[in-house]
């Protein structure tokens, strides 16, 4: 079912799809989903996560065991802690968020959306996050989920991702692009 998609290209795609079809087969797509969303968030937030994910040099059963305590005090449990453990002890864990943003995108596909990575300088308020969902929607003509990340290096503006297609209205790219026109203008 899901394997046949082409977001499951390599090896977070695989766990993403083995994982969404056990979701399916459960029915429980959407708790998995938010579970997920917990761990990107924790993910996003500390740097020791990051490094306990991405290390090389801690060994599967330990990276297991830790982040099975970080997964805890967040609330993940059933399926998602089981599948986290899983790719703990099989030394996959440095692609735990490629497969997250994967199950996200497997499990919009599914139903009928399309999810768009968003980059700010600053935290989108409610209010502009459902402006800018309903004009994507407009765009594209389905119903479409933001995945927003803040990045303070970009000023200001922000950097919309839409399957193959990115804008860049950053002041960051802004003032780039203003200072690379007046160089060679000389």
């Amino acid at each position: 079912m899901a394997t046949e998609e082409p977001i499951v290209a390599g090896v977070a795609g695989r766990y993403a799809a083995a994982l969404f079809d056990l979701a399916v087969e459960q029915n429980n797509v959407a708790e998995v989903e938010q579970d997920l969303a917990k761990f990107q968030q924790l993910y996003d937030l500390s740097p020791d996560l990051v490094r306990l994910v991405k290390s090389p040099v801690i060994a599967g059963e330990d990276q297991a065991r830790a982040l099975g305590s970080v997964l805890d005090k967040a609330g993940v449990g059933g399926l998602t802690r089981n599948f986290f453990n899983l790719v703990a002890r099989n030394r996959r864990l440095f692609a735990a968020p490629d497969m997250a943003r994967a199950f996200r995108a497997l499990a919009a596909k599914s139903r009928g959306e399309v999810t768009a990575e968003i980059v700010s300088a600053y935290p989108l308020t409610d209010a502009q996050a459902e402006a800018l969902k309903a004009s994507l929607k407009d765009t594209v003509g389905k119903d479409v989920t933001l995945a927003t990340k803040v990045d303070p290096s970009l000023i200001g503006g922000l950097v919309v991702k839409l399957g193959s297609r990115m804008v860049d209205s950053s002041l960051k790219t802004k003032l780039a692009n203003l200072s690379l026109s007046l160089k060679g203008g000389h």
